[in-house]
Order: C-alpha cells, then structure tokens, then sequence
C-alpha cells in the first residue's frame, strides 16, 4: 500500500490490530501520563502483557502500520505509525485521489505539530464513514484514533460522555472512564487546546481568504495555523473538503 511521500516505506494496512485486546491502551495510554498520576492498562480494560504485544505491533519497525479513516467525497483521514529507528513518530494525515500531495494534520514525534482537528471536525469525520472505501468505519474506532490530534478549547457540553462512550465501546471499565476522559481532552502532552475559526471571506479573487469553509487553528505550532489543510489543492477541492468536514453548508 502506497502514500505518497512514503513509496520506500514498508506501509501495512493496519486495521486488523484494532482487535487486538490491548490495542488502546497501547495507542492511547501515553496522552494520559501527568508528573502526578502514571497511566495503567487497565485503564483501557487490558493488562499489560496484552498492552506490550499491541506496543511492539505499532512500533514495529519493518511494518508500518496505516490506519484509513474514509469520509465523505472521497476523502480520508489517516494515522501512520512512522517507525523509523531513528526518528520515531505518528502522522496524522489527510489524502483524496485528486490531490496532488498530501495534507498534514499533526505530528507526534520529537518536533510536534499540532493541534490538527477541532472537536466539530472530529466528530463529523467519526461519524460520517465512507462504507465504499478501505479502512475503518466503526465511529468508535475512527473517532478514538483521531483523538491524539484534537486540540479544542471549546468543546461543547457532551464532549466527555461521547468519549466516556467510545471508551466504553473498546473495552474501558465505567469506573476508570472519568480520568481517562479529563486526560484526554484537556491535558494533551504536546500542545494547549486551540482556537479554531472561518478565515475572513475576501472579494480578491485568487487570494488565499478566498479558500473559505476549512477552519483555521490560533497556535502557531498547528500545520493549520494560517492555512488551508493541504497545500496545492483548487479552490474548488478546499470547498468540497469544507463540505466533507461538516464546516461549510452543501
């Protein structure tokens, strides 16, 4: 399976590890680490035997594991497991057939960037999967392997217990489900919740407001900070992808 950019690189489809039983506690566990309070398995319903085997499917450096994440108008949202020996990360991508290059959410690795979804946007892709398209289609599973980009500092009143519910759905016992929840929400490792925004429609025909429909992010670590989410795309490939999103009427 190829993505552009990544032609030499040993890429996997990787949805089949989502049924592994320590999967998200492997995938999620680190985003609840604080300087007072060290994550457990558990947490997320495994033990750490079963956390460990998951660990070393998505580190493995000689396969690659990608995860599609198919919405609306032929788009997806993609998380690559970047595993180099080196230079370790995961990339939180964007892709559709007629884009010429990739767009890019967010980074986890030693140079972070993000936040790279607001939460309306997080929602949206979850819940309106492509079922034409490879790839996961569980809202559940879509929306908890997105969640490390997210970065919203207004998140409405039932944020929390549409992740208490997807939690719940993979496995996390109701008891553990709260400090999980604030953890991932509130106290990200890597960045302060973002501020997202319409850029300001523009008459200039051809100017970069003009791209109108696709949220734009306040922190200036965001790939979306100031700009559209995949570079070189038309005007007309930004619109359907507002529409995709949810961000901008059909």
């Amino acid at each position: 399976m190829l993505i552009d950019g990544y032609e030499d690189a040993p890429l996997v489809a990787g949805e089949e590890l989502l049924s592994l039983p320590g999967f998200w506690a492997a995938y999620l566990m680190w985003l609840c680490e604080t300087e007072e309070d060290e994550p457990d398995p558990a947490w997320f319903g495994a033990d750490e035997a079963d956390a460990d085997a998951a660990y070393e499917a998505l580190a493995d450096e000689e396969r690659w594991p990608v995860f599609r994440i198919p919405f609306r108008g032929g788009h997806s949202a993609v998380v690559l497991a970047r595993n180099l020996a080196d230079d370790a990360g995961t990339e939180y991508l964007m892709t559709h057939p007629s884009w010429g290059r990739l767009g890019h959410l967010a980074t986890l690795d030693g140079h972070q960037a993000g936040p790279g979804l607001s939460w309306r946007e997080l929602i949206h892709i979850a819940r309106t999967p492509d079922p034409t398209a490879p790839g996961v289609h569980d809202p559940n599973a879509r929306l908890l392997l997105l969640l490390p980009a997210l970065g919203d500092s207004e998140l409405p009143t039932d944020a929390a217990d549409t992740l208490r519910g997807s939690l719940t759905w993979a496995g996390a016992p109701e008891t553990e489900t709260h400090r999980v929840v604030e953890a991932l929400l509130v106290d990200h490792p890597y960045w302060e919740p973002a501020g997202w925004s319409l850029p300001p429609a523009s008459p200039l025909s051809g100017s970069e407001e003009s791209f109108t429909g696709i949220l734009y992010c306040d922190k200036p670590g965001s790939p979306r900070c100031g700009t559209r989410i995949a570079q070189g795309i038309t005007r007309d490939q930004s619109h359907r992808l507002a529409h995709a999103l949810g961000t901008w009427p059909t």
